[in-house]
């Protein structure tokens, strides 16, 4: 058995665990019970380890405590949903007990995975059984009862495994919404597909690999990126002639690896040509040249190319840089806001016509997001520094980004950060239409809150798969309504699930209903679903807007 860790080791077994959940992402995401197309759990657990292992890759550290700050920082910044939050106080409480640690033995790493769970338990209001923090702390539990027996690494992070999947398979015994299902939690095994990753590392087992074709060298297929997160943003091309046609590259290769993925090497006797993805093409250069002569380099950013391709814009390569170079002379934008105003105000929001509304109402900073689309910690982050403002308010506007929000509060060092739990945007635009740049913190506070809670939010979007829920029978690509989250009701008929919507909003007593239609949805059958509305409920004031959300082809607000 192993019975220590040095930092290089951790920092591959966060590497290791990455890769891991990398692959086993969408088994992850198939977990979540409810059939909306939401179901992101893999997803953001795996974009959120997948920041640490960028960290790890990109620095060397010379102790436990310092390898293990970084990843926690890294989790914490790139956070996504609640899932990826969780994770990332699992991982801040680990660093926590590490931190004056130069290596980690079973004991230390047992005393860490507690103190890790202590620390999610504290940041979650109303702890749930059956979730990622019962799986996480009964592993850590079995970690102490086995390092007093053993106190090597390997065999306290075998127990905290073994005892964690039992945890698991009884979720669906602990949550009524799982037994229903048939299926255990997603952010659990999650959770252990990353301790697993994190032991096979350990072990020396090979580290999952994305399938390569030698054929892509010089360039990355960015269409079948669009919707994928981009870990190492630099496409990185070039030749060196060696100095010795002996020259071995093996070292060379595992730095490459290093700090970034994607290698191929090829050479012949005079010189070899290398392709990497990497965030410091820099030091991928610098070391090259202590192999031979750089003769010619080629570095494109895949993230603005993605981007511009999702966008139906023309991917910018090297070809254009003289045409980049006149508009970056033409155009800064600010990093950092200093206070110019009391209020300011942050909304996340999907939806050219959503964001329309939201900057009428004079919200300072949009940050994109919502279903399918969790943005981070740090995205939020950077929309609240570049605010002018003293007290910046953040409007979450979904019930799996609220978390990710409250992260900014002790990362913001010179704004006052207020997140207040909107769970819908209709909620979210009822907020900052109470909004006062006039009155004081407490009271603005108030009124918004009181505002957004008055809110009853209606949507309609698709089946993503076949399911048994709250007793539907649902089929894969049905009409799907929600209320307040909860499922309403489905039909194959859109406007028959529209109309039966309206009828219970007629009996609720709507006075003021707001529709906003995705981009899915053209403009005559929006005016068909305002028309229902106004007959359904007569007394009520019906309005129409273009909200240009995706997957939700109506979001509905009523007061």
């Amino acid at each position: 058995m192993i019975q220590t860790i040095d930092a290089a080791v951790f920092q591959r077994m966060v590497i290791h665990a990455a890769a891991a959940i990398n692959l086993q992402k969408q088994p992850i995401n198939d977990l979540n019970v409810f059939p909306v197309p939401d179901g992101d759990t893999g997803t953001n657990m795996s974009l959120t380890i997948s920041a640490a292992s960028a960290e790890m890759k990109k620095k060397s550290f010379d102790t436990v405590g310092q390898a293990a700050s970084g990843a926690a920082s890294a989790l914490l910044r790139g956070a996504r949903g609640n899932s990826g939050v969780i994770l990332s106080l699992l991982f801040r409480g680990f660093a926590k007990a590490v931190k004056e640690k130069e290596i980690v033995d079973g004991r230390d790493f047992a005393i860490a995975l507690d103190f890790g769970v202590a620390a999610a338990y504290k940041a979650v209001m109303k702890p749930a059984e059956g979730t990622i923090l019962t799986v996480s702390r009964m592993a850590a539990a079995k970690a102490a009862e086995k390092a007093r027996e053993d106190n090597s690494v390997e065999a306290v992070l075998e127990a905290a495994i073994a005892q964690g999947q039992v945890t698991l398979d009884d979720t669906i015994n602990m949550n009524p919404v799982l037994k229903k299902a048939g299926v255990v939690d997603a952010g659990g095994k999650g959770f252990l597909v990353i301790l697993q990753g994190m032991l096979d590392e350990l072990r020396g087992e090979p580290m999952p690999e994305v399938t390569e074709d030698d054929g892509a060298e010089e360039s990355s297929v960015f269409s079948e990126m669009a919707d994928e997160e981009i870990t190492f943003a630099f496409d990185t091309v070039f030749i060196v002639r060696k100095k010795d046609p002996d020259v071995n590259l093996d070292p060379f290769r595992k730095y490459l690896n290093s700090i970034g993925d994607s290698l191929v090497i090829g050479e012949d006797d005079e010189a070899f040509k290398v392709h990497v993805h990497t965030n410091t093409p820099g030091d991928a250069l610098n070391e090259a040249q202590k192999y031979g002569t750089l003769e010619l380099a080629k570095i494109e950013n895949m993230v603005t190319q993605r981007d511009d391709l999702a966008a139906g814009r023309k991917a910018q390569s090297t070809d254009d840089l003289e045409a980049v170079e006149k508009e970056l002379e033409q155009s800064s934008e600010p990093v950092h806001a200093a206070p110019e105003k009391k209020f300011g105000y942050v909304a996340v929001c999907a939806g050219e016509g959503l964001e329309a509304v939201f900057r009428d109402l004079g919200v300072d900073a949009l940050v994109g997001g919502g279903q399918t689309m969790n943005p981070s910690t740090e995205d939020i982050l950077k929309a609240v520094d570049a605010t002018p403002a003293e007290i910046v308010y953040v409007l979450p506007n979904n019930k799996n980004i609220i978390m990710a929000a409250e992260q900014c509060i002790p990362l913001c060092e010179d704004k006052k950060v207020i997140v207040l739990p909107t769970k819908t945007v209709p909620q979210g635009i009822s907020a900052m239409l109470s909004a006062d740049p006039d009155a004081e913190e407490a009271d603005n506070t108030a009124a918004m809150t009181e505002a957004f809670a008055r809110v009853r939010t209606d949507e309609i979007t698709y089946a993503a798969r076949d399911s048994d829920f709250g007793g539907f029978a649902i089929k894969q690509g049905d009409y799907m309504a929600l209320t307040e989250h909860q499922l309403f009701g489905t039909d194959t008929d859109l406007n028959a699930l529209l109309e039966q919507l309206a009828k219970a909003e007629s009996e609720k007593g709507a006075e003021f209903v707001s529709i906003f239609y995705g981009e899915d949805v053209t403009q005559e059958q929006a005016e068909q679903a305002q028309a229902i509305f106004a007959a359904a409920c007569p007394d009520a004031e019906v309005s129409l807007l273009p909200g240009g959300q995706p997957v939700y082809y109506y979001m509905i607000s009523v007061e």
